[in-house]
């Protein structure tokens, strides 16, 4: 197959891309800069700018460009992140849309969008979108899609967790604290964690790409929604570090201002639109998750 990958840079966008080509599928990655090779195409999300031409004959369509959310929301950074991910949206849909062949057309999109804390309530991809600052963006973010919906390209916007892995950023971050034996449960530890492992973000990426009755939101967690306590715990053990330490709300709050409460906060979130359309996880527990990012 062939596809168009916006956010190639990152580290999802790396991931994804090495193992489509490792596939044997053809993977064009769109540039800012000036294209070092063939595989490269320029474009500019900022002005809207992406000649449609060179697309032509791409079967799916994949923008996962959005700046980092994980520091403190300053008036400016709250317009980097909305704007980061909607106009590379945008710019993206439009360009589908002006194709003859329509490809398939998906989005990273995240579990923010249900909401700052939804508690106990179990979230599926026909949940309503929450509030919150987070929400808003989720919801302008899968909007932008919709010149590519009204074309008629399959639209799938990806409703990711917290992915874990060895290189991601996040993981590091959450796995520092244990590997210096100061690590502990954020908060409460009760609330609910969403998290996946890289390999079944990576095939269920796939799976949404291949699978032509797939469309919509689609939440890509852990089949058995886990808590945070219960992910330390976890992290603690593999690593043979303790799990004493917690982290006070109080502390995240003043450290990370209001981005503490997407991890404070609880969203119980399920994969039902992945399970409901034959997909199975490699890692569906928490330890077999855990066990492949110290591993992979």
């Amino acid at each position: 197959m062939k596809y168009v990958l916006a956010g190639a840079s990152g580290f999802l966008g790396t991931a994804l891309a090495r193992d489509l080509v490792a596939d044997g599928h053809q993977v064009t990655r769109l540039v800012r800069r000036t294209p070092a090779s063939p595989d490269e195409l320029q474009w500019n999300p900022t002005t809207g700018q992406l000649d449609p031409k060179p697309l032509a004959g791409a079967d799916v369509l994949i923008n996962l460009a959005g700046a980092n959310i994980g520091r403190p929301w300053t008036p400016t950074y709250r317009k980097t992140i909305r704007e980061s991910r909607v106009r590379t949206t945008a710019t993206l849909a439009e360009a589908a849309a002006q194709l003859d062949r329509k490809p398939a057309f998906l989005t990273q999109s995240g579990i923010g969008g249900y909401g700052t804390d939804c508690g106990d309530d179990l979230l599926t991809e026909s949940s309503p979108l929450g509030d919150g600052f987070l929400a808003d963006v989720v919801r302008v973010w899968e909007g932008a899609a919709d010149p590519a919906r009204a074309a008629g390209c399959r639209v799938a916007t990806l409703r990711t967790g917290i992915v874990l892995a060895r290189q991601a950023p996040a993981f590091q971050l959450l796995s520092l604290p244990f590997r210096l034996g100061v690590g502990g449960r954020l908060g409460p530890g009760t609330q609910y964690f969403p998290v996946v492992s890289l390999t079944d973000w990576l095939r269920a990426v796939r799976h949404v790409a291949e699978h032509t009755t797939v469309e919509g939101p689609v939440n890509i967690t852990l089949p058995t929604p886990i808590t945070n306590q219960t992910l330390t715990k976890t992290l603690a053990a593999q690593l043979h570090r303790p799990a004493l330490i917690p982290v006070p709300a109080k502390a995240l709050t003043t450290l990370l201002g209001e981005f503490a409460w997407e991890l404070l906060g609880s969203k119980r979130a399920l994969p039902t639109t992945l399970q409901t359309t034959g997909f199975t996880f490699t890692h569906p527990s928490p330890q077999q998750a855990i066990a492949a990012a110290l591993t992979d």
